[in-house]
C-alpha cells in the first residue's frame, strides 16, 4: 500500500515538472545575440590566477540553443527573459567596449563577471535599470567610475572591488537601496562625501587600500543598518565622532592619520565583534574596564598609536570570546594579567616595554588555541620554553634572550630570534622540524658549524654571527629555498654546487666571510636569482672565461667588491643581466623583494658609514665591483643598464676613457669610478649642472677622484690642447646633470653590501623618497585576519 502511494506522488510530480515545462518561455532571440557577441569579445585565459580556479562557462554558448539552458545564464520563467548573468571565474580575456552588448539585457537583475581579465576597460553601465546586483570585483577595470552608475536606483548589491579604478568617490546618494557597497583595493582619490543621509538601508561599506584623504563623515556612523565598516588603508584625518548607531559589528580604521582620544561611544557598542583602530595617532589611555561591554568581541588592534594600555585591571568578565589581540606599541611594562582568562589564538605585544622573563602563568594562555605570538623589540632576558603545541608563528627578535636556543615547538612554520645574545651551536633538534619554513637566527652569537639540514627552510638568515667551517653541500633537489644569508660569519671553503638545485632562490648573500673560489657562473641556471652578494671573501681570477655561459635573467642586484677578481670586466656577463635592462610598468610599482612578515634590504654607505635601508625594492638595481683588480676599459654595454641606480667601480686598475654610453643610464643615481687610472676628459654628459635639492647638497667632484689621467670640469684640471676632441654627446637624456659630483669621501660613497631584516634603522630621508618618490605610496601590512591587499569577505 505504502509503495502504491508513493508511486502516485511521484505520478503526480512528473504531470506537475512537465506541466511547468510546457508553458516556460525560451530565451528570446535577441537576447541570445547579444550574449554570443559578448562572448565574441573573449578568449579564454587558461593561466588565469585569481581567488579562484578558471572555467570556461561560456563554452555551453551555442547558437541554435535556448539561453536559458546556457551556464551561467538564468531566466524568469514566466517571459523567458535573462534577468540573471553570472561568469565570474570564467577565465575571460579581453576588453569591453562601451557599447557592450550586454545592454541589450534590459530585463537584467544580476550582474556578477568577478574574477576575470577585462584588460583595464572602462566601466559603463547602459540602461539595465532593474539591475539589483552588480559585482565586478577583480577585473582589471580602469577609469572613473561612471556617473551614470548612480541611475540604477534597484542597485543593493554594488562589488568593485580590487581593480584599477581612479577619481573621486561616485556619487551614490540616490542609490537609496544600496545595503552593501565595495569599492576597496582601488585608486580613489578626494574625500567621502560630507551628506549621505539618504542611504538608510546600507549595512556594508569596504572602502579600504584606495587614497582617500579628509574627515570620515558623522553621517556614516548614524546610518541605522550599518553593521560592516572597513576604511582601513587611506590617509583620512581628523577626530572620529560619536557612535550613535548600535547595529555595529565590524569597524576597522587601521592605517590612516586619524588622531585624538578614541570615542566613549565605541566601548557600548555590544554588538562589536572585530575592532581595528591600529596604525593611527589615536592618544590617552585605554583600560580594560572600559572594554567590559563588548561583550561580543573577537578582535581588538590597537597597535601603533599614541595609545597607553593598562594592565593593572583585575575585571574577570574581560573578554571571553576574545581570540585576536594586537596591543604592539602601547607602552606596556609587563604581560597583562587579564591574559590568564583568554583562548588567544593571536598575540602580538611587540615594540613595547615588557622586561624580565617570561612569567610562568603565561605558558597556559591560548596553550591549545595559540598560533600567532609576537613578543618582538621588547627587553625579554629569559624564555624557559615554548609549550604551545599549535604555535606556527613565534617572534622573539632584539630582545635580550641568553643562552642555548630554545626548541621548537612542532608545528611552528615561522622562528624569528635575531638581534639577542643566544651561544652556542644551533640545535641539532632544528633539523627534526617538518613544518619549519621562515628561520632567522642572526645578530646573534652562534658558534660552531651550519646544520646539514641548511636547504630544508625557504628563508634561512644566519648572518652576524661566529659560525665557522664550510657550507654544507646540503642543498637537494626540489627544495624550497627562497633566501640564504650567510653575511658576517667565518665561513671557509668554495661555494657548494648543490646550491644550483635551489631553483626559486631569489636572495644569496655569503658576504664578509672566507670563502675561497672562482666566480660561481653556474648561479646564472637559478632563474629567480635577484640578489647575489659575494662581498669581502677571497675570490680570485678573471671572470671572462665564465661570462658568456650563463644568463643571470632577473639579477637586480650583485656585490663583488673587496675580493680578488682580475682581469678585464666581463662584457658578456653585464650584456646579459637582463634584469636591469628595462623595468616594466608593473615593476616600478613599489614592490619589495621578501615576505609580509620578513623583508630583505640594502645596506649602503654613505659618507664612510654603513646604513640599512629598510626593505629591497624590485627597482633598486646596483652593481659594486669595487676594491678588486679589474683592469682594461669600461665596458660600452654598461650604458645599456637603463634601470641601474648605482654603479660603483672604483678602487681598480681600469684605464682608457669614461665610456659615452654612460649617459644613457638614466635612472642612475650614484656613480663611483674614483681611484682608477682613467684619463681623457669627463664626458660632458657627466658635468651638466646638478639641481638644488637634499639629495644633491652633499655631492662633490670625488666621483672622479684617484685618475690622474681625467681632465676636465668638474675637476679643477683642465684639459690641454693636445687631450683628444671628446665625441658630441646625446642630449636625449635628463641624466645629463645627474651624475656630475656624485661619489665618495665628503660626498657620496656606495660601497654596496646587502643585508636582510625587518627592523632598520637611520634611512636618510633623501634616500628614501630617490626610491619612493612617483611609486605607489600603499603600505603592506600583515594583518591577523586578513593578511596583504587580497580581498575580504
Amino acid at each position: 500500500m505504502r509503495w502504491l502511494t508513493w508511486s502516485y506522488h511521484f505520478f503526480c510530480l512528473q504531470l506537475l515538472l512537465l506541466h511547468t515545462q510546457s508553458y516556460a518561455k525560451q530565451c528570446p532571440q535577441e537576447q541570445s545575440l547579444a550574449l554570443l557577441q559578448f562572448k565574441q569579445l573573449f578568449f579564454f585565459n587558461r593561466y588565469y590566477f585569481g581567488r579562484c580556479r578558471a572555467y570556461p562557462k561560456t563554452m555551453s554558448w551555442k547558437w541554435g540553443t535556448d539561453c536559458c539552458s546556457w551556464e551561467g545564464v538564468t531566466c524568469d520563467m514566466a517571459t523567458g527573459n535573462v534577468i540573471s548573468l553570472d561568469l565570474s571565474c570564467s577565465g575571460l580575456y579581453g576588453s569591453i567596449p562601451s557599447n557592450t552588448s550586454l545592454f541589450n539585457l534590459v530585463h537584467l537583475q544580476k550582474l556578477n563577471l568577478a574574477n576575470n581579465d577585462f584588460n583595464l576597460s572602462l566601466i559603463s553601465s547602459g540602461n539595465v535599470t532593474q539591475l539589483a546586483v552588480l559585482s565586478l570585483s577583480s577585473n582589471s577595470f580602469s577609469g572613473h567610475i561612471p556617473p551614470s552608475l548612480s541611475n540604477l536606483h534597484q542597485l543593493t548589491d554594488v562589488d568593485l572591488g580590487s581593480n584599477s579604478l581612479d577619481g573621486q568617490f561616485p556619487d551614490i546618494m540616490n542609490l537609496t537601496r544600496i545595503s552593501r557597497l565595495d569599492i576597496s583595493n582601488n585608486q580613489l582619490t578626494g574625500s567621502i562625501p560630507s551628506h549621505g543621509s539618504g542611504l538608510q538601508n546600507l549595512a556594508v561599506l569596504r572602502l579600504y587600500n584606495n587614497t582617500l584623504s579628509g574627515t570620515i563623515p558623522s553621517w556614516l556612523f548614524t546610518l541605522p543598518l550599518l553593521r560592516d565598516i572597513d576604511l582601513s588603508d587611506n590617509q583620512l584625518n581628523g577626530h572620529l565622532d560619536a557612535f550613535p548607531s548600535k547595529s555595529l559589528r565590524k569597524l576597522y580604521l587601521t592605517n590612516n592619520r586619524l588622531h585624538g582620544s578614541i570615542p566613549s561611544s565605541i566601548f557600548e557598542l555590544a554588538n562589536l565583534t572585530y575592532l581595528s583602530l591600529a596604525s593611527n595617532n589615536f592618544s590617552g589611555i585605554v583600560e580594560p574596564y572600559m572594554l567590559a561591554k563588548l561583550v561580543n568581541l573577537a578582535a581588538l588592534e590597537l597597535s601603533h598609536n599614541s595609545l597607553s594600555f593598562g594592565t593593572t585591571s583585575k575585571v574577570n568578565s574581560f573578554f571571553p570570546q576574545i581570540f585576536v589581540l594586537s596591543l604592539s606599541a602601547c607602552n606596556i611594562s609587563a604581560f597583562p594579567s587579564f591574559l590568564r582568562s583568554l583562548e588567544l589564538a593571536y598575540l602580538d605585544l611587540s615594540e613595547n616595554n615588557i622586561d624580565g622573563q617570561i612569567p610562568n602563568w603565561m605558558w597556559e594562555v591560548g596553550n591549545d588555541t595559540l598560533s600567532f605570538l609576537d613578543l618582538s623589540h621588547n627587553f625579554i632576558t629569559e624564555i624557559k620554553q615554548i609549550p604551545w603545541k599549535n604555535l606556527n608563528y613565534l617572534n622573539l627578535q632584539s630582545n635580550l634572550l641568553q643562552g642555548p636556543l630554545p626548541v621548537p615547538p612542532p608545528r611552528l612554520e615561522v622562528f624569528l630570534v635575531s638581534n639577542n645574545q643566544f651561544t652556542g651551536e644551533i640545535i641539532q633538534s632544528i633539523c627534526s622540524s617538518s613544518t619549519l619554513e621562515v628561520l632567522d637566527l642572526s645578530d646573534n652569537g652562534f658558534s660552531g658549524t651550519i646544520p646539514v639540514c641548511i636547504g630544508n627552510f625557504s628563508l634561512l638568515d644566519l648572518r652576524n654571527n661566529r659560525l665557522n667551517g664550510t657550507i654544507p653541500e646540503a642543498f637537494a633537489e626540489a627544495n624550497l629555498l627562497r633566501t640564504l644569508n650567510l653575511n658576517n660569519n667565518e665561513l671557509e671553503g668554495p661555494v657548494p654546487k648543490s646550491l644550483v638545485n635551489c631553483a626559486k632562490l631569489e636572495v644569496l648573500d655569503i658576504g664578509n666571510n672566507k670563502v675561497k673560489d672562482v666566480f660561481p657562473y653556474w648561479l646564472g641556471n637559478l632563474t629567480e636569482l635577484q640578489v647575489l652578494v659575494l662581498r669581502s671573501n677571497k675570490f680570485h681570477s678573471s671572470m671572462r672565461e665564465f661570462e658568456a655561459k650563463q644568463s643571470f635573467p632577473k639579477l637586480r642586484i650583485i656585490d663583488l667588491s673587496h675580493n680578488n677578481f682580475t682581469g678585464p670586466l666581463p662584457a658578456r656577463f653585464l650584456e646579459n643581466l637582463n634584469g636591469m635592462r628595462n623595468v616594466g610598468e608593473t615593476e616600478r610599482k613599489l614592490q619589495y623583494v621578501g615576505e609580509t612578515f620578513y623583508q630583505d634590504s640594502v645596506v649602503v654607505t654613505l659618507k664612510g658609514a654603513e646604513i640599512e635601508l629598510q626593505k629591497i625594492l624590485t627597482v633598486f638595481t646596483t652593481i659594486d665591483f669595487s676594491s678588486n683588480d679589474f683592469h682594461g676599459e669600461i665596458p660600452e654595454v654598461i650604458g645599456n643598464l637603463h634601470s641601474l641606480r648605482l654603479l660603483n667601480l672604483s678602487h681598480n686598475h681600469l684605464t682608457v676613457r669614461i665610456p659615452f654610453s654612460l649617459g644613457n643610464l638614466i635612472n642612475l643615481e650614484s656613480l663611483d669610478l674614483s681611484s682608477n687610472d682613467l684619463s681623457g676628459k669627463i664626458p660632458m654628459q657627466l658635468t651638466r649642472p646638478i639641481p638644488q635639492g637634499p639629495q644633491f647638497s652633499t655631492f662633490q667632484n670625488h666621483s672622479y677622484i684617484g685618475n690622474l689621467g681625467l681632465c676636465g670640469f668638474p675637476l679643477t684640471k683642465q684639459c690641454g690642447k693636445d687631450d683628444p676632441p671628446e665625441l658630441v654627446p646625446t642630449t636625449s637624456s635628463w641624466f645629463d646633470w645627474k651624475v656630475a659630483k656624485m661619489g665618495y669621501g665628503s660626498g657620496l660613497v656606495i660601497g654596496l653590501s646587502i643585508g636582510y631584516m625587518v627592523f632598520v634603522t637611520g634611512r636618510p630621508l633623501w634616500f628614501v623618497k630617490m626610491f619612493e618618490k612617483k611609486q605607489s605610496k600603499k603600505k603592506v601590512r600583515t594583518r591577523p585576519i586578513r593578511r596583504g591587499r587580497g580581498r575580504r569577505n
